[in-house]
């Protein structure tokens, strides 16, 4: 017979047990209590013995889960300081107002989110008035708190602003109608409304991922010595069905591992995302208990109000927790929406012993504790969770707090699927929220049917408490402040010349050429402390692993092993001050880094300079929703997409073959796009990038850019800077001549027919060769050019195209360039031809390029050029071709020339 006392076999079996006979005896008196008094109070025993162990600091593994019931019990719960009536009255406007400007917005069809901030008012007010620290706070000044609100409860913000004298009504009428200058961006966007927000975060799941990383940089600024931040908290709220996105939860055992207790997320538990349930069948604060406590965070859940103790203290056979647990999310939704008869019957009538508990409660208290007792909902509740999570010391803490979608906003929203895409409130909705919320608001406010907006004045007795308690918390919050900083000196000239004179004989790729360039960059003595180095654990392959010793690989806590390499000189050193972001195999993470590092000067008042260097096929394609993040945020820095093209990186395929970064870096209007060929051109955009974004812009220039320069991983040798004028006016503005056909020594014909040469990138080199091979072999004079960025010819161009419009004679700087060249244009890159192609329509020469369309593919560099036609053979033919439809050379020479090499 079969013991049904036996388990399977246990890890533990591998262990001695020093005394099997005190083991046997603990068995058995869990067995007897399970017999005698049930599962739920062997489980309870159970639960307080591991309690006092974990108090004991007796080390064992976590549950991932606890019971469906607050964490904090109501007796254990703080006093709320401050006038709970007042920040109630306050609650109530805000509420209000955010309604209201929805409404009154939606005749314009603008939209709105109204149900969002309805369920968490109490999660920002809390938060507002006893938490958030504002950039006076002099527990850290010129930072404060870093507050990520969730998109959809901007208007919650908005209405809270307009009641401390921070937003007019005009502001408020213009919700979402931000064309004429003065409107209210729909979502939380520091680029629309920069005085107020500081992180745009309704593109789900970046807001939780920028978070943990900029709780992580807070440390890296503290333990570098740069500004002391040590009393920042970083506070993200978010949706439950936000938590769906993969961003969400990416990075949740980095902020574990290094200890972030300066991050606290707020998750809106209410059960709803945009089109219903968020987990229908199952629990989706279950879930996330076990998630977040698996990756070792603290969780603290606030789901039930106070209303909830009575049946919490009359469950004395377990009956309750276990029914908790198992109703599905979508059935507490709908418990909310039905009468006390069917919650009796479904929810009590499960079990016996439930049954029994209902019979003591009427039907009033029913309705209460199911319809609008949730802890998401209670100021108390809320200040509990909050006050437990700054306090908590070793790892971050996640707040669980249920709520009502809706809540207060009246039966026809409050726990509706279609809440979301509810944009307005009738006129007799407003009146009973008015009167639920017992507000001053007459019927006669109400002019047209027009819900009026509410205000108890400027020196009331509300407005009065709301300033007062900013103040003391350090001022306004949100606000995001761009402080009067000084330029940074531009570092020493020496860095920038060293890459003049060439490489001689000596074969360099253009990404080594950056990473040199950087190297000198950070010895400076007034800014080099100031670079923040970005990689995605691919130093090595970007030849950074010099970096190491010299800069240290941060890590919070130090290097605590003696590393396999230490005996050599390039050895992986890791410090607690180190200055290298090396982030494991992460491009989302290290975006999150370097957004954070790349908006430092407004955050903390500290100009950082970040650089993010990663293979260029796993940038813009992988992360482009951060880069328009990074630029929502106004951040300034340089990305650099190295082993870049189609054609540079021998053996890596098709995932790695780069053919399209430029075209998509060129949608993003903050990003300046570079595709240098040569050293020297680094070197001069890194330079102006330097002066733009950090130093003495000119008068009405846009310091709030970020640069995107892609380099190469082929060796080749590195000429010397072009002794004329204007070079670097065109690196920077786009296109140079780097020779004729006469400066490169080819003495031409007088009367040779001559074609223009656009090239960027590595494709230059494939120009120079077709130069001389069109000069040898068939007679025909080519002008070289250096295309450094198409995407900038092309704005400059856009913005003369505009100025045209105004009345204003203005010329591109492209045609101004080209004015004279004679013959036809051909342009080639290592890239589509979509990408050369950006500037075709301002050329007044007649136009042809040549790129590396299609998939990638494996090969040898030269086999696949050959593949993409787009060596310098290639270029020879197409020139050829270009020309004969001229009539400048005969026709067979086409022929010729593709029979001559093989094409």
């Amino acid at each position: 017979m079969t013991d049904p006392h036996a388990i399977a076999p246990s890890a533990l079996d591998q262990l001695p047990d020093r005394d099997r006979e005190e083991t046997a005896e603990w068995q058995a008196s869990l067995d007897a209590v399970a017999e005698a008094a049930g599962p739920h109070r062997a489980a309870y025993l159970m639960r307080r013995t591991l309690e006092r162990a974990e108090g004991a600091g007796v080390s064992l593994p976590k549950l991932l889960e606890t019971d469906y019931i607050n964490t904090i019990p109501t007796a254990a719960e703080p006093e709320v300081p401050g006038d709970p009536e007042m920040e109630a009255r306050i609650t109530a406007w805000n509420r209000w107002n955010a309604a209201a400007m929805v409404t009154r917005g939606s005749k314009y069809g603008v939209g709105g989110h109204i149900a969002t901030f309805a369920s968490a008012a109490w999660l920002y007010e809390t938060g507002f008035n006893h938490f958030f620290k504002g950039k006076e706070s002099p527990e850290a000044p010129g930072s404060g708190d870093q507050i990520y609100v969730q998109g959809h409860a901007s208007p919650g913000v908005y209405a809270r602003a307009f009641l401390d004298g921070r937003l007019t009504e005009a502001h408020l009428d213009n919700f979402r109608r931000e064309s004429g200058g003065e409107g209210l961006p729909s979502y939380p966007h520091p680029r629309r409304l920069p005085w107020l927000w500081e992180f745009p975060t309704v593109s789900m799941g970046l807001g939780p991922l920028s978070a943990i990383y900029q709780a992580r940089f807070n440390r890296y600024l503290t333990n570098r010595g740069i500004k002391d931040v040590s009393a920042s908290h970083v506070w993200a709220f978010l949706g439950d069905g936000e938590m769906d996105e993969p961003e969400s939860t990416a990075a949740l055992a980095l902020a574990a591992r290094e200890g972030l207790d300066n991050l606290t997320f707020v998750i809106n538990c209410n059960l709803q995302r945009l089109d219903g349930p968020v987990r229908a069948n199952f629990k989706i604060v279950q879930e996330l208990e076990a998630q977040f406590r698996g990756a070792g965070w603290n969780v603290v859940k606030s789901l039930w109000g106070s209303a909830w103790d009575e049946l919490l203290q009359l469950d004395t056979t377990g009956a309750l927790v276990r029914r908790l647990r198992e109703v599905p999310d979508a059935q507490v939704q709908t418990y909310q929406t039905r009468d006390a008869a069917y919650i009796r019957e479904d929810f009590f009538g499960k079990d016996p012993a439930l049954a029994e508990m209902a019979k003591l409660l009427s039907d009033d208290k029913i309705l209460d504790v199911f319809h609008f007792s949730r802890g998401g909902h209670e100021p108390r509740k809320v200040y509990a969770a909050y006050k437990a999570a700054v306090e908590f010391k070793g790892a971050p803490t996640v707040i669980l707090a249920q709520t009502v979608k809706g809540h207060t906003l009246g039966e026809g929203f409050a726990s509706k699927n279609a809440n979301h895409q509810m944009k307005k409130l009738s006129t007799d909705e407003f009146k009973a929220m008015r009167d639920r919320l017992e507000l001053p608001i007459k019927d006669s406010d109400f002019v047209d049917g027009v819900v009026p907006y509410g205000h108890p004045g400027a020196d009331s007795a509300e407005v009065r408490y709301l300033q007062e308690r900013r103040a003391a918390l350090g001022g306004p919050a949100p606000a995001r402040r761009v402080h009067p900083l000084a330029p940074l000196p531009a570092p020493a000239e020496k860095a920038f010349t060293s890459f003049d004179k060439g490489s001689g004989s000596q074969n360099v790729a253009t990404t080594m050429a950056f990473v040199r360039l950087v190297k000198d960059l950070v010895r400076d003595k007034e800014t080099g402390r100031r670079w923040v180095p970005i990689v995605p654990d691919e130093a090595r392959t970007f030849g950074m692993e010099s970096l190491f010793p010299s800069l240290g690989i941060y890590s919070p806590k130090g290097q605590t092993y003696e590393p396999v390499d230490r005996d050599q000189l390039m050895y992986y050193k890791e410090a607690k001050n180190g200055q290298i972001l090396n982030e494991g195999i992460t491009e989302a993470g290290s975006m999150a880094d370097f957004i954070a590092a790349a908006t430092a000067y407004s955050t903390h008042g500290e100009a950082m300079i970040p650089f993010y260097i990663f293979y260029s096929m796993f940038g813009w394609q992988r992360t482009a929703d951060q880069m328009w993040q990074l630029g929502d945020q106004l951040g300034r820095g340089f990305l650099v997409g190295a082993t870049a093209g189609r054609t540079t990186l021998t053996g890596e395929g098709l995932q790695h073959a780069d053919g399209h970064s430029p075209v998509i870096a060129a949608t993003n209007p903050a990003a300046l796009t570079y595709d240098p060929a040569f050293a020297y051109e680094v070197a001069v955009i890194v330079k102006e990038g330097l002066r733009r974004m950090y130093g003495e812009a000119a008068p009405g220039e846009d310091r709030d850019v970020f640069y995107y320069l892609t380099v190469y991983n082929e060796p080749l040798p590195q000429p010397a800077k072009p002794a004329v004028g204007g070079i670097d006016e065109g690196i920077v503005k786009g296109l140079y001549r780097f020779n004729t056909a006469e400066s490169a020594g080819l003495s031409p014909a007088a009367n040779a027919p001559r074609i223009q040469l656009l090239g960027s990138g590595t494709a230059i080199h494939w120009a120079l060769k077709a130069q001389r091979m069109l000069s040898e072999d068939w007679g025909v004079a080519a002008d070289v050019w250096s295309a450094t960025s198409w995407t900038e010819l092309r704005r400059d161009a856009l913005e003369a195209d505009e100025a045209l419009l105004r009345g204003e004679e203005r010329v591109p700087y492209l045609r101004q360039a080209l004015a004279g060249a004679q013959g036809p244009v051909l342009a080639v890159s290592d890239y589509m031809r979509q990408v050369p192609d950006q500037i075709a329509q301002w050329v007044e020469q007649d136009w042809s390029s040549l790129g590396a369309d299609g998939f990638g593919l494996s090969d040898t560099r030269d086999a696949a050029r050959r593949h993409f036609g787009v060596d310098a053979e290639s270029i020879v033919v197409a020139a050829l071709a270009q020309l004969a439809r001229r009539g400048e050379v005969k026709a067979t020479a086409v022929k010729e020339a593709r029979e001559r090499y093989g094409l």
